[in-house]
């Protein structure tokens, strides 16, 4: 079985152990619940090593993993592990102790904040974007904006999951995208 077979029919399994909750957090919206995949040490093994494992090869692989708060820094170190990888968190404002740069960016219904270490990549860094979940693509944007503001260098943007019809992925070209589970509507 070739690798994207591979990942195909993992994705397929994986998508079994995504709930949907209707409304939350607010009406009108499906929220993917991946906790019951968390829960499943088969389940996030199979997660974490697809979602690394499509950056393992060639000259641009990772020396670094950027991971957002908050589930970002759930599978983050994890890929980080399995890459050899260190890992870099990207937070909320006032969250880290050193100093920081930020950016600020547009939600579908107001702004918000990120941040990262000003130290935290030193020019010419591979790095590796990560999140549970590809929506909107600006919060991966915003941290790619940080990343790149430090002097990194972008290999690639991983995802557990994508719902594609929200196009975030457009916010995101031209970096490589790898998501494990697509939705295609809502």
């Amino acid at each position: 079985m070739n690798a994207s077979v591979k990942t195909a029919v993992n994705g397929a399994l994986l998508a079994q152990k995504i709930r949907d909750i209707p409304d939350f957090p607010k009406p009108g919206i499906v929220f993917k619940d991946i906790t019951p995949l968390l829960a499943d040490p088969k389940a996030l093994q199979l997660s974490v090593h697809a979602m690394a494992d499509a950056f393992t090869h060639g000259k641009d692989k990772p020396d670094l993993v950027v991971g957002a708060e908050a589930r970002g820094f759930i599978f983050g170190p994890a890929i980080a592990s399995r890459l050899s990888a260190g890992f870099v968190p990207v937070r909320k404002p006032g969250k880290l102790p050193h100093k920081t740069r930020q950016v600020r960016y547009m939600l579908e219904y107001g702004s918000d904040t990120l941040e990262i270490h000003a130290d935290a990549i030193t020019r010419g860094k591979k790095c590796l974007m990560v999140d549970d979940l590809l929506a909107t693509g600006g919060t991966m944007a915003a941290c790619c904006e940080l990343v790149e503001f430090l002097g990194g260098k972008i290999v690639g943007c991983s995802f557990l999951i994508e719902l594609a019809f929200l196009a975030g992925r457009q916010k995101l070209s031209p970096y490589p995208i790898f998501s494990l589970i697509k939705y295609d509507k809502e």
